[in-house]
């Protein structure tokens, strides 16, 4: 599925979010990435985010 700029924005600030709140993280990430924001960004690049959009028709 391709998403908008909008629901990307979306869905890296609650899994930063989440993660910032003490989530665990889903994949093993290098020892130079430490900010949940930059975390979040590597998890939706290597697509593991367990975030689904419903989009209204």
């Amino acid at each position: 599925m391709k998403y908008t700029r909008f629901e990307i924005a979306r869905i890296i600030g609650a899994r930063a979010l989440q993660i910032s709140m003490g989530a665990p993280i889903l994949v093993h990430v290098p020892e130079d990435i430490i900010d949940p924001l930059d975390v979040a960004v590597y998890e939706f690049k290597k697509g593991v985010i367990p975030i689904t959009v419903k989009r209204a028709k």
